[in-house]
Order: structure tokens, then sequence, then C-alpha cells
């Protein structure tokens, strides 16, 4: 059975001065880069979200439901950010298309789970941003999916607000049963 990358939501509006910015969000470009090309499938995920998405508020509490309007399809914002390379193979995945369902997970009604079975993937290392929301619901479906997953920390960035919460995301996903490495970890061990 193979291993996949999954880069999660490295879009405009989730790096710096995007609408929904990580502080650092680009920061882990050039290590996803290094990445991308030792493996056979490469995934990428991203918002795409309709301009009448549920999540959008007109004053945004930043939370489920309260979020500026982002990553509308089409839209600069929702482009991958330039310095990312993606792979002309590698497979594109839209979530947050309904404008009823919010959605953080790059398993949440893409068939990604199927498409990574047709291609013999049985363990998946997850990247990008941000770690405690759709890098977090990306690793905890895909073990509800059965593939054996793995976030690498040093490719993923936090909203971190209120403090605290990388960390917890991270307990958390320990707990689930997701391993959380750093790149130089891949390959050994048995991941």
């Amino acid at each position: 059975m193979g291993k996949a990358l999954i880069v999660v939501d490295l879009q405009n509006d989730f790096c710096p001065g995007g609408a929904l910015g990580v502080a650092g969000g680009d920061e882990i470009i050039p290590v996803i880069n290094r990445l991308v090309n030792s493996f056979d499938t490469v995934v990428y995920t991203r918002d795409w979200h309709p301009a009448n998405h549920v999540s959008f508020a007109e004053n945004p509490q930043f939370i489920d439901k309260s979020w500026p309007a982002h990553c509308v399809a089409g839209t600069p914002g929702a482009e991958f950010h330039p310095d990312l390379l993606v792979r002309p193979d590698g497979i594109i995945v839209d979530k947050g298309t309904d404008p009823a369902v919010e959605a953080y997970s790059g398993f949440q009604g893409t068939g990604l789970a199927e498409k990574l079975r047709e291609r013999q993937v049985d363990t998946v290392y997850i990247t990008g941003l941000a770690t405690d929301y759709c890098v977090k619901a990306t690793a905890l479906d895909a073990l509800k999916a059965g593939f054996r997953a793995f976030v690498v920390v040093n490719a993923s960035r936090g909203v971190d607000n209120p403090p605290g919460t990388v960390e917890d995301a991270l307990n958390e996903l320990r707990a689930a049963g997701v391993g959380i490495i750093t790149d130089a970890e891949i390959g050994s061990s048995g991941e």
C-alpha cells in the first residue's frame, strides 16, 4: 500500500494578509515543497465557498459559522499561494462548496477517501493550514475512513486563538491515534 501527502488549504486568504490569515502560514511552504516530490500521490484541499456560504458573518466572531468572507470560489483569495508547488498530477479537492454546510475536513463530502483507495493509499501525511481547524478535522476524518494518519507539525500552522488551541488540537489528535511528526521523521520508525 502507498502513502499520500495532503496539503490542506494553502490558499491566499489563509496566508498573512488574507481575509483569515494565519500568522506564519506562508513560512511552511518551503517544507511542503520539499515533501511534494517525495510522494507518488499528493492531494491539495481548498476551501471553495459560494459567496453566500453559511460560515460568513457580517460581524465575524471567528468561531464556527461566524468567519469573515474567505476563499470565495474563483477569487484571488481562494487561489493557492503562488509559492506553493502544485503538481500537475496532484488531486485537487474542493470543500465547503455547499452554501448550507460548514466543512473543515478534506474528506467531508469530497470523495477523497475513494480517490486515495483507488491509488492504493493506506497512509496519509497531513500538512497545511490551520492545525487547530482544517488540518485537525482532515486528520480525524482520515482515521475514521480507515487510513493511518500523521500530522507533520513543522509543515502546519495554527490559528492558536485563544492561545493553547494548537496544543489542544495536537493532544486531541494524539489521543485519537494520529501520529505527530516532523518532516525529518517521514519514512522512519514505521511511518
